[in-house]
C-alpha cells in the first residue's frame, strides 16, 4: 500500500451539522476558498453515490473528476473517489480514503493535502457556522 494522509480536524460544531454542510460541498467551496476551488459541475446523477462531478481547481491544478461512491446519513460519513484529471499529479492512481500510488509522492506534497483538506474543512464549517438557517 502507498502512502495515506490522515486528516483529523476537531471542531464544536454538531455532526450532523457537519454532515450536511459538506454534502452541498459543491456550492459552498469555491465562495469559501476561490484561491483553490474555481468551480465543481455535476456531470451526471442527482448528487447520491455514482454521481460524477467536474472540479475545476484554481492552482496548482486545473480539474479533477470525482464519483461519489457512499452516502451514509446514518453514519454520518461520505465516500468518493477523485479518478481523473492533473490533481492525481500523474503518479496517483486515485484519491479517496487513502491516497494509492505506484510511487511515492514526496513529503512535500503529502504535507501539501494535508494542509488543504484542513483548510477546506475549517473554512466549509465557519461556512456554515455563519449561515446556521441552513444547516
Amino acid at each position: 500500500m502507498g502512502p495515506s494522509i490522515e486528516v483529523e480536524v476537531a471542531t464544536s460544531y454538531p455532526a450532523e451539522m457537519v454532515f450536511k454542510v459538506f454534502s452541498v460541498f459543491h456550492t459552498i467551496a469555491p465562495k469559501v476558498m476561490p484561491e483553490v476551488f474555481k468551480s465543481i459541475e455535476t456531470l451526471e446523477g442527482d448528487g447520491g453515490v455514482g454521481t460524477i462531478k467536474l472540479f475545476t481547481f484554481a492552482v496548482p491544478f486545473t480539474t479533477g473528476k470525482y464519483r461519489q461512491d457512499t452516502v451514509d446519513e446514518k453514519n454520518l460519513s461520505f465516500g468518493y473517489t477523485f479518478f481523473e484529471g492533473d490533481n492525481l499529479m500523474g503518479i496517483l492512481d486515485s484519491i479517496n480514503q487513502h491516497i494509492k500510488s505506484d510511487e511515492k509522492p514526496s513529503d512535500e506534497v503529502l504535507q501539501f493535502e494535508k494542509e488543504v483538506r484542513e483548510k477546506t474543512f475549517r473554512a466549509i464549517v465557519a461556512y456554515a457556522a455563519e449561515h446556521p438557517e441552513a444547516y
